[in-house]
């Protein structure tokens, strides 16, 4: 059964009919061809699929496409502004913040998620944050330096 959804992806509107089984991830990639939202395990445990509904960093893998009927969704694509990075993207790539890249976008969506409810995170918050978020390559040490850039940059910023 078809399900008509109105959403608005990083600041543009689509309409459309999906299948009620399609899951926010899939539509994202698929309907959307927003391929920065990346799949990583189909069960919620490693984190690549995060993106913001409503200004909430959520696991998409989790979330029928259906349910987002109305919100406003941001994808990893849809941190830079006017061809700028976002301070997140500009901290990973100053700060080595991945290697393969695959975990990437979903930490990138959780930290920004973390830097606007908490614009000085410890080490050990940013730590805690990530903890839905897998990566296999970095352990996670110039990640945790990326976000304190970008916590730096958008403090300078403020």
């Amino acid at each position: 059964m078809a399900n008509k959804i109105s959403v608005t992806v990083n600041g543009t509107t689509h309409t459309g009919e999906v299948e009620g089984r399609v899951l926010l991830v899939d539509y994202l990639r698929e309907h959307l061809s927003l391929t920065g939202t990346h799949i990583g395990c189909d069960t919620s445990s490693c984190g690549a699929c995060t993106v913001h509904v409503d200004g909430k960093a959520i696991k998409s893998c989790t979330m029928l496409a259906a349910q987002a009927d109305g919100a406003s969704v941001t994808t990893v694509e849809g941190l830079s502004s006017n061809g700028e990075l976002h301070p997140i993207q500009e901290g990973f790539k100053e700060e080595h913040g991945l290697q393969c890249g695959f975990c990437t976008p979903g930490m990138m969506m959780t930290a920004t998620d973390l830097l606007k409810n908490n614009a000085d995170p410890s080490e050990q918050e940013i730590r805690e944050a990530l903890e839905g978020n897998f990566c296999r390559c970095t352990g996670y040490h110039n990640i945790v330096k990326s976000i304190q850039y970008a916590a730096k940059k958008m403090a300078t910023t403020a």
